[in-house]
């Protein structure tokens, strides 16, 4: 049978066209393998999906793939079957996906045979030695074929494991906590940011146009959006004006600050390389919410840089002089971070509205309400805010809640004796040491070589939580992709390969093609998935030591 109508044929599920008592198998081959599949067991057979790598999971785990609203994790069955896998894609690959616990499963195979009904009586039991697999995950041998039948619950949960441990409360303390007696009298402790001697810490999203940095408070910013391959022109409007895209089936005012603030000087270079997709590569959209009872606007920038959180008295107004220059009304004061050595303008979200509104912004039914905490038992209209940064060519995302602030990645990192591994040092951050852990060597993730382009923006994610345990850690990543706003419809469990996934990756958010602005990042239209962590769990080390020496 072709392997177009096998596919058709396994998404239908199973008929009744063979006679009474029959039996429904989808047939493929793996290398020189024949196998089969019970037809009740699968729910389709896909193409070749995109995939993103989960990471923690068993080697034959290829990624994760989005279908029909689920992250479904996918497996080589070569290799879950003890073969050599990786083979490359032809045009005959399939991924039958299975149904196993609960959720789907995919298998990638080298070809789809077809579909086969056989009586019980013409099925005969596995030797050990037929084909030299387990016969623990195999269930008989179909004379009419011939072809092996596969228990695919026996296979998958072979490579996942047991994930009993994921149930079982964390400790507390741990090799984290170890570090809370370097704190020095500098340390940021509260929930709000506010330092042991009472400083409330503003939060400021750091982003680059033009190679200058410009900043906006993290509360008024909506969430940050890949930038539009087009954007729709207003007649008769501003240089800075630039128009509008669309979100979420609203219109969102875009606002150039390089035209604004005469860097690099004109519209069209706003604009450049729009045809041929350039607005997309690396650009963002920052959106503001400028005030209560006022709609959103976008600033267009090129590169969303860190999340700092400096002392008031580190943001001086704009000198007098300056002032009273139209091109400096836009500026709330300039930030000087890093003992001074940066200065960064901070920009006025309040008056960033008037340039949204020339362009006719429609108010608050724009579709865009602001965040609001997700309820665990609550899904309705809630949503969640996530700070998403860049891993080996894949997208995590932390609470906002959880994350202190985004630094550069040093150019030196001072190493601390007898840590684990994934402990590639020590940083000192205003008189606290925090650990710096390597993400890549966490994960299992490959190391960046020297010259990847993930090490130029490579950035520190610091995490913490607050309270008579409070305690910091660095993360080391490839990059910063900003904020991001998740409907908690898009949000749910992660499929579980593993006890140290599990723990560390809990839920995954599936962003879809009809959401434009937030799907944009897939190759080809695709879904994009983020990997949402557990903030809890990368706090709690001597814990995540042991789940990972597990792994390995």
């Amino acid at each position: 049978m072709a392997t177009e109508a096998a596919a058709g044929g396994a998404s239908g599920g199973a008929s009744d066209g063979g006679g009474a008592g029959s039996l429904a198998f989808v047939t493929m081959t793996v290398g020189d393998l024949r196998l089969a599949l019970p037809m009740s067991s699968v729910h389709a057979v896909i193409r070749p999906p995109e995939l993103v790598r989960i990471p923690l999971g068993p080697p034959g785990l290829e990624g994760l793939a989005h279908w029909h609203g689920d992250a479904v994790p996918v497996l080589d069955l070569a290799m879950a079957l003890g073969r050599d896998g990786g083979s490359p894609d032809t045009r005959e690959t399939r991924v039958v996906l299975v149904g196993h616990r609960g959720q789907p499963v995919g298998l990638r195979v080298d070809a789809m045979a077809g579909i086969l009904r056989s009586d019980p009586g013409r099925i005969d039991p596995v030797a050990a030695e037929d084909g030299g697999l387990d016969p623990a995950m195999l269930d008989g041998l179909l004379r009419d074929g011939p072809a092996t039948i596969l228990k695919p619950d026996v296979l998958i949960d072979r490579q996942f494991g047991d994930l009993g441990e994921t149930d079982r409360a964390a400790t507390a303390g741990g090799l984290i906590g170890g570090f809370g007696r370097f704190a020095g009298p500098g340390n940021d402790r509260s929930a709000g940011g506010k330092a042991a001697g009472g400083i409330d810490r503003l939060a400021l999203l750091v982003f680059e146009v033009a190679g200058q940095e410009f900043a906006l408070p993290v509360e008024r910013v909506r969430e940050v959006l890949p930038a539009p391959r087009e954007i729709a022109r207003m007649a008769r409007s501003r240089a800075h004006l630039l128009g509008v895209m669309s979100v979420r089936d609203r219109l969102l005012p875009l606002v150039g600050l390089r035209a604004l603030f005469g860097l690099d000087g004109v519209r069209e270079q706003e604009a450049g390389g729009q045809a041929a997709g350039g607005q997309a590569l690396g650009r963002r959209v920052v959106v503001v919410r400028p005030g209560q009872g006022q709609a959103p606007v976008g600033v267009l920038v090129d590169e969303v840089r860190e999340i700092l959180r400096l002392d008031p008295a580190q943001i001086d107004p704009v000198p007098p002089f300056l002032a009273r220059e139209p091109e400096f009304e836009d500026l709330d004061g300039i930030a000087r971070a890093d003992g001074g050595r940066r200065l960064v303008s901070v920009l006025s979200a309040g008056r960033l509205f008037r340039h949204g509104a020339a362009i006719g912004a429609d108010g608050e039914r724009d579709g865009m309400e602001p965040a609001r905490p997700a309820d665990a038992g609550s899904t309705g209209g809630m949503a969640e805010r996530f700070v998403v940064f860049s891993l080996a060519g894949a997208e995590y995302g932390l609470p906002v809640a959880a994350v202190r602030e985004v630094l550069r990645r040093p150019d030196s990192i001072t190493p601390l004796p007898n840590a684990p591994d994934f402990v590639s040092g020590v940083l000192t951050l205003r008189g606290e040491v925090l650990p710096l852990i390597d993400q890549r060597r966490l994960l299992h993730l490959p190391a960046a070589g020297g010259a990847a382009p993930g090490l130029a923006r490579g950035r520190v994610v610091v995490v913490g939580r607050d309270g008579a345990d409070a305690a910091r850690v660095g993360l080391l990543v490839d990059g910063l992709s900003g904020l991001v706003t998740i409907p908690a419809e898009r949000i749910g469990p992660a499929p579980a390969v593993s006890a140290a996934q599990r723990r560390l990756i809990r839920r995954v958010a599936t962003l879809v093609p009809r959401e434009p602005e937030l799907a944009g990042q897939g190759a080809g239209g695709g879904a994009r998935l983020i990997l949402l962590m557990d903030a809890e769990s990368l706090l709690d080390m001597d814990r995540l030591a042991g789940l990972l020496v597990t792994q390995q």
